[in-house]
């Protein structure tokens, strides 16, 4: 439907529901519901007027910001979009009402709560459609960034430690994505809800885990105390909070059930690749070489860790030159009983890739699923780099490590199973930066760059600046502006008091101790269960807390009708006269990375002068349109298009950050993968390159 259209039917929408209570004869404990129902349509009524002229100049001018007329994709297009999407579901909504409101089996309370959170949602939505218009007024023809640190970016920040975001992650939890992938969104927040009510119990992961699934019942039934409840935990915990989440999906339990699903593969080992110097031949002349030394960042150097998938068993991956660095504890090559050890011969091609994260979290057993899968569909072995991460082991040691390997992994390509004749980068989010950011730091060594890049949703930007997806911050559920900012924070090293070498955990180990801790909790779990299922209200211990202005803070569902206004920590006034965004109870606990090496070009390689960029492979970029770094995206696949650079951009709908990981929820998430491997597939048949470009880098 054309936005007019839908704004008309808003507005008509709501008249019937008007008119239809109007007309009904509601009993006396009905009244206020009757009143309050009321009062939420006119409220909806008044924002759709206020929002329609907002929607409208934006979809005049925001084909500018495209990559090009194929292209269509930016965050102006994806806020209108997401606006659409809300308005569709309280045109739905009250469709239902104006229909079956005089119905003797019409559940009164239950639909107005539900038009209220809409209404909320809306209501938000209409502020971060006020502040897109600063940026949108404020930038240069074009430009999705506001680089003025005083400017919008500044003005965000504000507005997000006080507005009222708990309504997103309530019932209006994922109603911007497919239907298929809101069960997994909600199993996503409920899970960090309880496991944050858990959190700095003494407990380990899995002990966490196992408490967190006594005490979710509350946060099933109650979608208000589930919104309350995130958002406090969104603006509030620690990075090692995210972490020790982020990481449950690195549990042996975890894995084990995900790989019942996943492609069978013959090889599947971890390797430690030891650090000692190398010497490749030169890009541009391969009679000279060129040294590569090993990762030396903050504590010298140290091996690195990757993992080698393979469908098929190829000649050097059994070899006893490889089988001697791996290691102990990790998975060993994977043959069926009756398999006969015939290798295949050496795969002309190599993938190597970067797991995403944040920079902080997971290794490539997060991501081993999906790279499976590739190697199956692909027929090429993987070589996936489990670089150290932050903020123990800040920039630059995490590109160093993948430089590394990355050069190890040329020189060694016979023991992987590849001559290596192509190889491409993969990364998805933190792992596409790495993509890039290696093949800048071959170009700038002179080593052989990749023959291609394939990123997905990357990082090419991490600095504070606002942008129009940025604000989607506000709203995402797997990628709050607080956690982005932590992350920028951590890789930067901004805060980092020590630097450390990682510690790698024995999984077994690891087991072991989660599962003494898992049934000394069954107890107090089950205690507090049963608490849950007696009185399904009663707040979290930690669920009241006294903000920094000293107003205490309560975890009951937020009522549209109520205030949720809180005094500001600044006072700022861009908003149109007699409309004020709703405010949190909650205060945001957010402090803002400055540090000049977020500037750093291989740290943010938006920012990266042409000469660094100039001698990159072709990037193929797989962005999604609900991403809040989609305008990354788009930026830097612009900056390549100016420089002459090959580039692609692909902007596929409606999908989440992270979309890789959950590649098996949705048949949408399944197409975006199956894009990737199309792309990694160009990369690999495209024209042959010229004989400096064909060096394996050999022996």
């Amino acid at each position: 439907m054309d936005h007019k259209d839908v704004f008309a039917a808003l507005q008509t929408v709501c008249s019937d529901v008007i008119l239809a209570l109007n007309g009904s004869v509601s009993s006396s404990s009905h009244v206020d519901a009757t009143n309050r129902l009321l009062g939420v349509m006119r409220q909806v009524q008044e924002h759709g007027r206020a929002v329609e002229p907002l929607i409208t100049g934006f979809t005049t001018v925001y084909h500018h910001f495209d990559l090009d007329a194929q292209t269509p994709g930016n965050g102006y297009r994806t806020l209108v979009k997401v606006v659409h999407s809300c308005v569709i579901h309280i045109i739905q909504k009250a469709r239902y009402i104006a229909s079956n409101c005089t119905g003797a089996f019409f559940r009164l309370d239950h639909n107005v709560t539900e038009v209220e959170a809409y209404c909320s949602a809306l209501c938000q939505l209409r502020a971060l459609l006020y502040l897109a218009q600063i940026l949108l007024n404020d930038n240069a023809h074009g430009q999705l960034y506001s680089q003025d640190e005083g400017g919008l970016s500044k003005r965000f920040v504000q507005e997000y430690v006080s507005m009222h975001k708990a309504c997103f992650y309530g019932r209006c939890l994922g109603f911007q994505f497919p239907p298929s992938l809101r069960p997994f969104l909600q199993t996503v927040v409920i899970s960090m809800v309880s496991f944050g009510e858990n959190y700095k119990k003494q407990q380990t992961g899995l002990g966490m885990a196992a408490l967190s699934f006594f005490t979710s019942g509350k946060y099933v039934v109650d979608p208000e105390l589930r919104g309350e409840e995130f958002e406090r935990i969104t603006q509030n915990l620690d990075m090692q909070f995210w972490k020790t989440f982020w990481n449950l999906t690195e549990s042996e339990l975890l894995s084990s059930l995900t790989r019942i699903s996943s492609s069978v593969v013959q090889v599947n080992v971890t390797l430690t690749v030891p650090a000692e110097g190398l010497s490749l031949p030169l890009a541009s002349d391969p009679n000279l070489s060129v040294a590569v030394n090993p990762p030396l960042a903050h504590w010298g150097p140290g091996p690195v860790n990757v993992r080698l998938i393979s469908h098929t068993l190829r000649q050097g991956q059994d070899s006893a030159e490889l089988l001697a660095l791996s290691r102990p504890e990790g998975p060993q090559l994977s043959l069926p009983g009756s398999f006969n050890r015939q290798t295949a011969p050496l795969s002309p091609c190599l993938i190597i890739h970067f797991h995403g994260g944040g920079f902080v979290a997971q290794t490539s057993k997060s991501h081993e699923n999906y790279l499976k899968s590739w190697s199956k569909d692909l027929n090429v072995p993987i070589l996936s780099v489990d670089y150290s991460l932050a903020p123990e082991a800040p920039f630059p040691r995490a590109l160093e490590e993948c430089f590394y390997a990355y050069c190890w992994a040329l020189k060694n390509c016979h023991l992987l199973g590849s001559t290596a004749e192509r190889v491409c980068l993969v990364g998805d989010s933190a792992g596409g930066n790495l993509c890039i950011t290696v093949s800048m730091r071959a170009v700038s060594h002179g080593v052989r760059v990749p023959d291609g890049i394939v990123a997905a949703y990357p990082a090419t930007l991490l600095t504070t600046d606002a942008s129009p997806s940025r604000l989607l911050t506000l709203i995402d559920p797997l990628l709050p502006l607080i956690v982005l900012y932590k992350c920028i924070d951590a890789y930067a090293g901004a805060n980092c008091q020590s630097v450390q070498p990682a510690q790698h955990l024995d999984t077994l180990t690891a087991l072991g101790q989660d599962t003494v801790k898992m049934l000394s909790n069954f107890a107090q779990g089950a205690s507090n269960w049963l608490q849950t299922l007696i009185d399904p209200k009663a707040p979290p211990s930690s669920s009241a807390t006294t903000s920094s202005n000293g107003a205490t803070t309560s975890s009951n569902g937020p009522s549209p009708s109520k205030s949720h206004y809180v005094k500001r920590p600044e006072e700022v006034q861009d908003y149109p006269e007699n409309f004020e965004p709703l405010r949190s109870r909650c205060l945001a606990d957010i402090q803002t990375p400055r540090t000049p090496i977020m500037k750093n070009p291989f740290v943010s390689p938006l920012l990266a002068p042409d000469n660094l960029l100039k001698g990159l492979p072709p990037v193929h970029i797989v962005a999604s349109a609900l991403d809040a770094l989609l305008d990354d995206s788009v930026m830097f696949a612009k900056k390549l298009r100016n420089m002459n650079q090959p580039v692609t951009l692909t902007v596929v709908e409606d999908l989440p950050h992270g979309f890789l990981s959950l590649f098996q929820f949705s048949k949408e998430t399944q197409e975006a993968a199956d894009l990737c491997v199309k792309r990694i597939r160009e990369v690999f048949q495209q024209e042959e390159l010229p004989a400096d470009k064909r060096q394996p880098g050999l022996n």
